[in-house]
């Protein structure tokens, strides 16, 4: 949808586009301890009816109500039962069992009393409490889940609860989204390795480690490569990437300079711009675009803060929505108040750095953070989230609302 007189897109319609272009890469089957962070894309089962017995949840003893119900307070303990071991019944209506909590009730006794409301002496446990209730402290059979009942839904993270669910149901392999092959791809003569001493005019190489991290927590395993300022080499790197990869993240090369030679090669290798240049600051030269073969190109300014920010507000949304998570987080929007008053002049969409807090009210309040620039990557350590400020004004007054893009948890 890029412009035919090569006029910027605005943040709504780059957005709208990008998620034209969903893809899925269908699912597979792992074992379900490597599936930590992972989108579950089958239902899970119980194997059995959870709990699969009448379980006991309080340490103490085991009686009959109905004994209870006329008039004793002693009984004798026949056996001690803990978990794990297989039940034991009583057989006369003054005895009781000594029994666990996980422990499986036997048929005979329908209420546990705790050790804290008994007094148990010489095998006789006797009963301190007279607000005993019939069938207390008892997990019944069933009573969670029934057998074949769903205990995880489809199209969720994979978190630590889910890991344990499968387990307990006996699910060693879950089938689970696969997730885009990416390529991460940093361009410039002015980087060097982040072992190696840079001279006064360069930099280490950070925004491609900033990139793998941040998509560590959806568990895409990326590959990460360099390009110097070389057409030729440019040109037989991104061929490359385009032919073995599904996703390539470029960080620079995508400007006005004499050697951002990234569009040109995209254009010589027929990826098909769908966008370059989006009214939005920082990253206004964000480039997009899509080949035959499948493969979509994310093309980022390469100045720290428009990287971070253009993968936050265009390509996580994309993947969440790909991977077919049921309501996206960085979807669902988000509104903070704005603490201070601000103004932005140009006639851009404009994603300041903010640092959220919840009020004494429970509002979402969004403090300016100033920094340097989009260069100026240190400032996002102090802040956690991106007000996007609309084009459309130049004057943001306190106390009015619009919508952030959390990069950090909020406190």
């Amino acid at each position: 949808m890029q412009k035919a007189d090569g006029t910027m897109v605005s943040v709504e319609e780059a957005e709208k586009i990008i998620l034209q272009q969903l893809k899925d890469y269908g699912s597979e089957l792992i074992p379900f301890e490597q599936a930590l962070g992972r989108v579950l894309a089958e239902d899970i089962k119980a194997d059995r009816d959870l709990p699969p017995c009448n379980r006991v949840t309080m340490d103490g003893i085991g009686i009959r109500y109905a004994a209870f119900e006329n008039g004793l307070r002693s009984f004798k303990v026949k056996a001690i039962i803990a978990a794990g071991d297989k039940a034991i019944d009583t057989e006369l209506e003054d005895e009781c069992v000594e029994i666990m909590t996980g422990a499986s009730l036997p048929d005979s006794v329908d209420t546990i009393i705790r050790y804290e409301d008994l007094d148990i002496k010489n095998g006789i446990a006797i009963v301190t409490i007279e607000n005993i209730k019939e069938g207390q402290n008892i997990h019944k059979k069933g009573k969670d889940k029934k057998q074949d009942d769903i205990v995880a839904s489809a199209n969720q993270f994979i978190d630590a609860t889910i890991i344990s669910m499968a387990a307990s149901v006996g699910k060693k392999m879950l089938q689970v989204k696969k997730l885009p092959k990416v390529a991460i791809i940093s361009t410039g003569d002015e980087l060097v390795a982040v072992n190696e001493q840079p001279t006064p005019y360069q930099v280490r190489s950070s925004n491609n480690y900033t990139i793998k991290a941040a998509l560590q927590q959806y568990a895409v395993q990326c590959d990460m490569l360099h390009i110097p300022d070389e057409p030729e080499i440019t040109r037989e790197k991104i061929k490359y990437c385009i032919e073995q990869y599904d996703v390539l993240l470029l960080s620079g090369g995508v400007s006005m300079g004499k050697f951002d030679y990234v569009p040109q090669v995209l254009e010589e290798l027929k990826v098909m711009q769908l966008f370059h240049k989006v009214k939005q600051r920082p990253g206004k030269p964000f480039w997009f675009g899509a080949h035959s073969n499948g493969a979509l190109v994310f093309a980022f300014p390469g100045n720290p803060v428009s990287t971070f920010l253009c993968l936050h507000r265009y390509f996580i949304p994309w993947l969440e929505t790909s991977i077919q998570i049921p309501n996206p987080k960085s979807q669902i929007p988000k509104y903070a108040i704005l603490e201070n008053d601000v103004t932005f002049t140009a006639p851009m969409q404009y994603f300041m750095q903010v640092k959220i807090c919840s009020n004494e009210l429970g509002q979402l309040v969004a403090k300016p953070m100033e920094g340097n620039g989009s260069g100026d990557f240190a400032n996002l350590l102090d802040s956690n989230a991106f007000m996007e400020l609309p084009a459309e004004q130049s004057n943001f007054k306190k106390g009015e609302v619009y919508r952030v893009w959390p990069f950090k948890q909020i406190i």
